[in-house]
């Protein structure tokens, strides 16, 4: 049995071989092979994903002055960067995960950056990474990428409400999430539609305007446009579209989601949008596939308690604007223009 394995998998590698000259033709049901293709590449050759707190200087003395990156999963062995803004920038204490966990929510002196340790997260950053993959499956991985966040970011920060119903075998004691209370997720165009496009799976009875599926992770959602582009010379943000209401209701709870968070010149206009309509920062949540020093602190030095949740932190941006080594333009590979 072990000598079929074998020979099947040889096999299998060798059809693999052929994969970049033919994935132009594959369909996005072809998507597992995809992932087999890459969990082949890891094995065969030695691979990691960079840790970002290793892999930037400038991400783990300079940029993190105003912000502090947290792990969500204590038993790992990741660790959490806290510098104070009374010290000098090149005061670094780095403490593990575990023991930061009990006081992550009274950090209201810098944002909190959020970088969940999941394999799932890792898996779909992998796949957007590779220049190989084909546009259906870039966008169908950052829609999966966006909704394993969003269920990351909305956890202990949704409303509940708590009472008692009847089973089959008793009565239980349960918790439903209040739609009283409403959730809103703010994309901005294009690039964030497709993060956002499997929101609703992880929210339930979503109420959605011009984008399907984006409540499904997150009960009583809206879901409110934010079309912006950015100068290319300047690298300053241009506002094309602005579908917000003009004034949120009380208790709003927001999501804004952005794939790439390069220079930090778009998240920071539209971070000002929302408060300009009466949001606080601890109202609002930042969800990005790719993050980049520039931004993070950018957004920690104007918007202290902020929590942002992305799934990797890359320590380059280039002349261009462009996260290094990033994904490339999110919004062209996603709609292939």
């Amino acid at each position: 049995m072990r000598v079929f394995f074998c020979r099947r998998r040889k096999r299998f590698r060798s059809l693999l071989a052929d994969f970049p000259a033919v994935s132009g033709a594959l369909s996005a049901s072809f998507g597992s092979l995809v992932s087999m293709a890459a969990i082949t590449s890891i094995k065969t050759r030695p691979f990691c994903l960079p840790n970002p707190l290793q892999s930037s200087p400038n991400l783990s003395h300079q940029s993190l002055r105003y912000f502090r990156l947290i792990s969500l999963r204590p038993p790992l062995p990741s660790f959490s960067l806290k510098i104070s803004a009374a010290r000098p920038r090149d005061s670094v204490c780095a403490s593990r995960s575990d023991a930061v966990m009990e006081d992550k929510t009274i950090m209201q002196d810098r944002m909190l950056v959020m970088v969940p340790p999941h394999p799932l997260i890792k898996h779909w950053i992998s796949v957007l990474r590779n220049e190989q993959t084909p546009c259906a499956i870039f966008k169908s991985a950052m829609a999966e990428l966006g909704r394993l966040l969003i269920y990351e970011a909305s956890r202990d920060w949704l409303p509940t409400i708590s009472g008692e119903i009847q089973s089959p075998m008793g009565v239980a004691t349960v918790e439903f999430i209040d739609p009283r209370e409403p959730v809103t997720i703010v994309p901005i165009l294009r690039a964030g539609l497709a993060l956002a496009d499997y929101a609703s799976s992880v929210l339930p009875a979503t109420n959605t305007y011009h984008l399907d599926h984006a409540s499904s992770v997150l009960p009583a959602t809206n879901t409110y446009h934010l079309g912006m582009s950015r100068d290319e010379t300047t690298f300053q943000p241009l506002v094309y579209l602005n579908n917000l209401p003009e004034k949120f209701p009380e208790g709003s709870r927001v999501f804004v989601v952005d794939p790439m968070l390069a220079t930090g010149g778009t998240i920071v206009k539209a971070i000002d949008l929302l408060k300009d309509r009466g949001l606080n920062n601890n109202q609002i949540k930042i969800i990005s596939a790719v993050a980049a020093p520039p931004a993070l602190q950018k957004l920690g030095t104007k918007f202290p308690g902020l929590h942002l949740y992305t799934g990797m932190i890359d320590p380059v941006v280039n002349e261009q604007g462009f996260i290094v080594p990033g994904l490339g333009d999110a919004g062209d590979r996603s709609y292939g223009t």
